[in-house]
């Protein structure tokens, strides 16, 4: 038995991949999840629903998970934190106040589409950062960090169904301790920009949290709450995140580069972060409330 979930921030969007899916489907029954979001619980194979959701989201702002139909709630959420969970590259924000935003953001984009080792790519840009006023950070989260939307409904809802949410970011310490708090993350874990009196060395602390810290970080994670990796629900944008979206057992990419997207288990580029609640099986009244 599988599920095949449509998510869409257009209403009329979403009911109408979902009626033609169901039709490819052979009336398999489905359920309305929210306003635009439905699902079906289909027993063919895995290979017959994607074929079915791929035909009818075609041409339509539609996103769609297909996964198993058991297991779908996750008991462990990995998210990763700029372009993700917030709106910006935390980095790429400080250098605007360096005055070296257009050298620093070429890069990371490069990073982030995997055409450069990233922790060679961090330390080239933190190096960038050297003498920046320590008050920058905090004047860059106040100016421009903010979470995505979707963001602390995702997080606070599996929280409160019993979920461990951790942070983990190939960014900094800085803003992943206010953004967790923020959104309502149980932990985080990121790198730490060396500070020396009121500024920037333009060194990171090492070992650096890159790729594989993200994936050991889901393994340890997982170990700890005595879980197998397939509970686990991985969510990242840039290529630094692909070995934990691989791992885990619902893997998403969310506003990815391609590297990510063709590899994630689903996609997110229409809809907001309570996607993941409805590819989980969430109705919108087991949302939590704020």
């Amino acid at each position: 038995m599988f599920s095949l979930t449509f998510v869409s921030p257009e209403p009329e969007a979403a009911a109408s991949a979902y009626h033609k899916a169901q039709a490819l489907l052979n009336g398999m029954e489905g359920r309305q999840l929210g306003a635009a979001a439905w699902d079906i619980l289909a027993d063919v194979s895995e290979d017959k629903v994607r074929a079915a959701a791929i035909e009818a989201a075609d041409g339509l702002p539609v996103d769609f998970a297909v996964q198993a139909g058991q297991g779908r709630r996750k008991r462990l959420l990995l998210a990763d934190m700029d372009s993700t969970i917030i709106n910006v590259e935390c980095l790429d924000e400080l250098a605007d106040y360096a005055g070296v935003k257009d050298q620093v953001s070429e890069i990371t984009e490069r990073a982030m589409r995997g055409e450069l080792q990233f922790e060679g790519a961090l330390r080239e840009r933190v190096g960038m950062l050297k003498g920046l006023a320590i008050s920058s950070l905090q004047q860059a989260y106040d100016e421009r960090v903010r979470l995505n939307p979707g963001a602390r409904a995702l997080v606070r809802t599996m929280a409160a169904h019993g979920a461990r949410c951790v942070l983990v970011s190939g960014g900094f310490t800085f803003f992943t301790s206010r953004v967790a708090e923020a959104a309502g993350f149980h932990a985080n874990r990121a790198n730490t920009l060396i500070e020396a009196g009121d500024a920037l060395t333009g060194e990171v602390g090492e070992p650096i949290l890159g790729r594989e810290a993200k994936l050991a970080a889901l393994q340890e994670e997982a170990a700890s709450l005595g879980i197998a990796l397939d509970e686990a629900l991985a969510i990242g944008d840039g290529a630094n995140d692909l070995a934990m979206i691989e791992a885990a057992g619902l893997g998403v990419a969310y506003r990815a580069k391609p590297i990510v997207a063709a590899q994630a288990d689903a996609k997110v580029d229409h809809a907001d972060l309570t996607a993941l609640l409805y590819f989980q099986g969430y109705t919108d009244d087991e949302f939590a409330q704020d």
